[in-house]
C-alpha cells in the first residue's frame, strides 16, 4: 500500500503531525493500535500551564490542531500569573477528557487524504536512499518515502506497581517492543526513561465541604486564534495537602517503592517527580499541594494531581485516605510508573529528520520530552517537514528568537537530554517576545504559507496588523497637556481603556480587545523589547554563519578534544547552534569562526583564480 507520508502513533504528536501533512495534500496514513485511543489523554486531563500554553497556542498559529479540540472541550480556564508580566502569563484549560479524546478522533477522521489503520508497527523499513515505510505486527507493509513516530511510551514499555511489573505501552495496551529491535537495526541509539501518573479516584466518595474550590476565570479567553469566545460550562478544582501521616506510610514503605528497590532502573521527570521522590528529596517538608482535577462534567473519574507513585495498591491506599478530604475516597485506578525506550535527540536534525535514517522524522516523548503541548509542537514541524522533504522544499526550522517551539527543538537536538524534558518560559531567552498573546503575529505567515492556516484567517491577522500599527500612530500624534497619548500609556497608572475615556475619539475606534493588548504591550515594555530585538540581532549573525555538512572537526587546529567530540556527534548546521553545544567553550567557537573565515577566503580565492584562467 503506497503512501506519500506514514505517520506511527495517534497521540498528540500522531495527530498534529498526520493533519498537518494530509491537510498539505500528502496522502497520509495514520497507523493506530486502536482507533478509540487517538487523542488519549494518558496523564491529566488539562491543556496548557506554564510555558505549555505557549506551546500550544503556537501549534495553533502554524494551523494545528490542539488548541481548537481544547476550546471545544474545556471545563474550566485559568491564565496563569496574572499578577506577572505578560512575558510569563500562560493560559491553562481544564478539559472534558472523554470528549476531547472524542472530539480529537472526528478532526482526524475528516481530511480526505488522512487514512487510518489499526495496527501495531513492529519495524521501519530502509533502502539505501532512505525510509521505505512501515511494517506491522501481521506482516503487512505500508510503503511511504516520508515516516513519522510518535511513539509515545509504547516501545519497550514497561509498567510498574510496587512489585508487579508488566509489559505495556500505556495501561491495557501491548508495547511496541519489535520496533525498538528495528531502530536499533536501523543504527539509531536508543536510551531509557520513566515517567509516571497517580491514582484516579471516584469523586462521590470525596468529601469537598472541607476542600478549598478552585474555580476558573469568569471571562476565558480562547486558547485557539480561530475563535472569538468559549461558551463552555465551567467546574471548579479542589486543593488539598498531603500530612505528616502520608510522609511517614510513604518513607515506611520505600523498601517496597519500585524506584527505591532497584526494580526501576531508568531515569524520571525532574521537575514532575513522583510522591515518594518529593518526600525523600524534601524531607524537611510535612506537606505537598495536591490539585483535584476532574475529569469532565459527567464523569466521576477525579485526577489527583500532585501524587504519582508506583507504591504498592495497599500503599497507596493508606496514602490517599491519609489526606484531608480523601479519608473514605475510592481508587478508581491505581498510580504506576512506566519506564520505555525513546531516541536521543542529538541523532536528529533541525527540522526533526534522523541523520542515520534520510526521510525519518521522529516527534513527541520518542525524543525525550514529556507533556501533550511539547509532542504537539514537535507533532505538527515533524509532519510539515515531511511533506516538504517529499517536495525537496528547505525544512521549517522555527529559531529560538521566533517560538517557544523553536527553543524546544533546538534544545534537544542542540543539547539533548537524559531525563523528561519539560518546557519552561526559563528556558526561552527572549521570553518577553514569545509571549501567548502575539503567537498568531510571530507565526501565522508560516501556517499560511504551508496552507495549513486558511486566506481568510490570514487576512483577519493583517487586519488586526493594520489597526494596531493604526492605533499606534493615533496615540503618537494625540496630545493632552503636552504629552503624547502613548507617553501617557507608558505610565503604570493608565492603561488603554483608561486612555479611551480621557480620548473620546480613541474609544470610538472600537478596537478589538486583542489589538489594545498589543498596543499597551508594546508601548508599556518598548525599552525592555528594544533590548531583546538589539540581542536577537547578535544572535543571529552566528546563526547565519552556515557549517558546511560532514566537516571534518578532527582535522580544525585549535579545538579541544571534548569540542571535536561534541561537534561530531553533533553536527551543527550552523555557529550558533555550535556555541550551544554542551562542552563547547568560546574559545572553540572562536576557533571554528577563524576557520570558517579562512575556508571562505581559499574558495573565492580559487573562484577567482579559476575565472581569470578561463
Amino acid at each position: 500500500m503506497q503512501y506519500d507520508v506514514i505517520v506511527g502513533g495517534g497521540g498528540h504528536a500522531g495527530c498534529e503531525a498526520a493533519l498537518a501533512a494530509a491537510r498539505m495534500g500528502a496522502r497520509t496514513l495514520l497507523i493506530t493500535i486502536s482507533r478509540a485511543s487517538i487523542g488519549r489523554m494518558s496523564c491529566n486531563p488539562a491543556v496548557g500551564g506554564l510555558a505549555k500554553g505557549q506551546l500550544a497556542r503556537e501549534v495553533d498559529a502554524l494551523g494545528g490542531e490542539i488548541a481548537k479540540v481544547t476550546d471545544e472541550t474545556s471545563i474550566q480556564f485559568r491564565m496563569l500569573n496574572r499578577k506577572k508580566g505578560p512575558a510569563v502569563h500562560s493560559p491553562r484549560a481544564q478539559v472534558d477528557r472523554l470528549l476531547y479524546e472524542r472530539t480529537m478522533q472526528e478532526h482526524v477522521s475528516r481530511p480526505d487524504r488522512l487514512h487510518i489503520v489499526e495496527a501495531v508497527a513492529a519495524g521501519v523499513m530502509a533502502g539505501d536512499d532512505g525510509v521505505a515505510g512501515v511494517v506491522s505486527e501481521g506482516g503487512t507493509r505500508y510503503a511511504a518515502p516520508r515516516v513519522v513516530l510518535t511513539t509515545g511510551t509504547f516501545l519497550r514499555g514497561v509498567i510498574h506497581i510496587g512489585t508487579d511489573q508488566y509489559q505495556a505501552g500505556r495501561i491495557d495496551e501491548p508495547p511496541a517492543n519489535a520496533l525498538s529491535e528495528s531502530l536499533e537495526r536501523l543504527g539509531l541509539e536508543l536510551g531509557r526513561l520513566k515517567t509516571g501518573t497517580p491514582p484516579r479516584l471516584d469523586r462521590t466518595s470525596i468529601n469537598y465541604d472541607i476542600l478549598e474550590a478552585q474555580e476558573g476565570d469568569e471571562t476565558p479567553l480562547p486558547f485557539s486564534y480561530s475563535n472569538y469566545r468559549l461558551d463552555r460550562p465551567s467546574v471548579p478544582c479542589h486543593l488539598t495537602r498531603t500530612t505528616p501521616t502520608t510522609h511517614d506510610i510513604i518513607r515506611d514503605n520505600l523498601d517496597r517503592a519500585p524506584l527505591y528497590t532497584g526494580q526501576i532502573k531508568s531515569t524520571g521527570p525532574r521537575y514532575c517527580p513522583s510522591i515518594e521522590t518529593k518526600i525523600v528529596r524534601f524531607p524537611d517538608k510535612d506537606s505537598h499541594l495536591i490539585f483535584l482535577e476532574p475529569e469532565g462534567i459527567d464523569s466521576n473519574v477525579v485526577y489527583c494531581n500532585g501524587i504519582a507513585t508506583s507504591v504498592p495498591r495497599d500503599v497507596q491506599d493508606r496514602v490517599v485516605h491519609s489526606i484531608p478530604g480523601l479519608e473514605r475516597a475510592r481508587i478508581g485506578r491505581y498510580g504506576y510508573a512506566i519506564e520505555y525506550d525513546f531516541v536521543p535527540p542529538t541523532q536528529e536534525l533541525p527540522s526533526l529528520e534522523s541523520r542515520a535514517v534520510p526521510g525519518l522524522y521522529l516527534a513527541g516523548q520518542i525524543n525525550g520530552t514529556s507533556g501533550y503541548e511539547e509532542a504537539a509542537g514537535q507533532g505538527i514541524v515533524a509532519g510539515i517537514n515531511a511533506v516538504k522533504g517529499l517536495r525537496g522544499e528547505e525544512p521549517l526550522v522555527l529559531s529560538r528568537t521566533e517560538a517557544y517551539i523553536g527553543v524546544l527543538i533546538d534544545d534537544l537536538v542542540t543539547k539533548g537530554t537524559d531525563e523528561p524534558y519539560r518546557m519552561f518560559t526559563s528556558r526561552a531567552e527572549y521570553r518577553l517576545l514569545l509571549r501567548q498573546d502575539n503567537a498568531d503575529r510571530r507565526l501565522m505567515k508560516y501556517g499560511h504559507q504551508c496552507g495549513l492556516i486558511s486566506d481568510e484567517q490570514y487576512d483577519r491577522l493583517r487586519r488586526k496588523e493594520d489597526q494596531i500599527a493604526a492605533a499606534l500612530e493615533y496615540l503618537d500624534t494625540r496630545r493632552r497637556n503636552g504629552t503624547s497619548l502613548r507617553q501617557l500609556l507608558k505610565r503604570t497608572e493608565h492603561t488603554f481603556e483608561s486612555l479611551e475615556t480621557i480620548d473620546p475619539q480613541l474609544a470610538a475606534r472600537r478596537l478589538p480587545g486583542s489589538v489594545k493588548q498589543q498596543v499597551e504591550i508594546e508601548t508599556k515594555y518598548e525599552g525592555y523589547i528594544a533590548r531583546q530585538m538589539r540581542q536577537i540581532s547578535r544572535f543571529k549573525r552566528l546563526e547565519d554563519k552556515r557549517i558546511p555538512a560532514n566537516l571534518d572537526y578532527a582535522n580544525i587546529t585549535g579545538l579541544t578534544i571534548e569540542a571535536v567530540q561534541k561537534l561530531s556527534a553533533v553536527g551543527p548546521v550552523s555557529v550558533g547552534q555550535a556555541s550551544r553545544i554542551s562542552g563547547v567553550s568560546p574559545a572553540d567557537v572562536s576557533v571554528l569562526l577563524v576557520y570558517l573565515g579562512r575556508r571562505q577566503v581559499k574558495k573565492k580565492t580559487a573562484k577567482g583564480e579559476r575565472k581569470h584562467s578561463e
